[in-house]
């Protein structure tokens, strides 16, 4: 039942054929242990001649100090809260870094010897698009590699705690406004299609997009909540979905939402993309 909800409260997934691409996987995979939290540092990298556009993502990794928030469906999110979000619980965070844009297809170029992926195309700003849980992990490994860095998708309590704004939360709704048009492009706005990273509003931490764009794969497989409190969670240790998280081009406002949770197999679609931390 809570998968039936969440995706059809994400709004219509239209997973589309990819021209040019690999072929998705469709078997769940475990996850590797590269995606695991690692070090909290963004010192100088031990590689020289990096691409200007992995030089500057480094540069955008946003520093978010730990802290303790209420995780799920607060106050704030009114009658749209789901069953997956409940009940709000008590999370505490260590410090850890998220980059203030969406994976872009500049980026994914720069790193990756495989094609772009992504069904929109037009400038490189775009966020890479149509990948699957599995290839953000194989970029991810090509990253690490390049860099001698350990970068990792989000835990989806460090997602969650960024988009509300970490310790400089204002309690909005969404990320960085109440006023969804404000901070995302999504179903009502966007023309069908994603748009080059960073064109709304931030929220609290200079964080863009975490409401909109293209949904967003965090590192944990989907696990309903508890009500005791937790410190830094990573979700079940293995399961059948991953989460996703933020809403993108084609969702209505609902799931566009800081709390909305959204379980999906580890599967491509063009809605999806993600976001790296540290």
């Amino acid at each position: 039942m809570l998968l039936v909800c969440s995706i059809v409260a994400m709004g219509q997934i239209k997973p589309i054929k990819r021209q040019n691409s690999t072929t998705p996987k469709t078997e769940k995979t475990q996850k590797k242990s590269t995606t695991k939290k690692g070090k909290k540092s963004t010192g100088s990298s031990t590689r020289h001649n990096l691409p200007a556009v992995v030089r500057q993502m480094i540069a955008d990794m946003v520093y978010v100090q730990g802290g303790t928030f209420m995780m799920g469906g607060t106050s704030e999110q009114g009658k749209d809260v789901y069953e997956s979000e409940t009940p709000a619980h008590q999370v505490t965070l260590s410090s850890f870094y998220i980059c203030k844009y969406e994976v872009t297809q500049e980026l994914w170029d720069a790193v990756m010897s495989v094609e772009n992926p992504s069904y929109f195309w037009g400038t490189s700003r775009l966020p890479v698009d149509q990948v699957s849980w599995d290839e953000c992990d194989e970029f991810i490994e090509a990253l690490n590699k390049l860099t001698g860095k350990r970068f990792r998708l989000p835990t989806e309590a460090e997602w969650e705690f960024a988009a509300r704004g970490g310790n400089k939360s204002k309690r909005y709704k969404y990320s960085g406004s109440n006023n969804l048009d404000d901070v995302a492009w999504y179903k009502s706005n966007s023309g069908e299609a994603t748009h080059p990273v960073g064109t709304k509003a931030p929220n609290e931490l200079g964080l863009y997009d975490m409401s909109g764009n293209v949904l967003e794969w965090c590192d944990d497989w989907y696990g309903p909540y508890g009500h005791g409190s937790e410190k830094d969670p990573t979700g079940p240790l293995d399961g059948d979905y991953c989460v996703i998280r933020g809403g993108g081009w084609n969702s209505g406002a609902v799931s566009c939402r800081v709390s909305n949770r959204v379980l999906y197999p580890t599967e491509w679609s063009n809605e999806y993309g993600f976001r790296l931390a540290l």
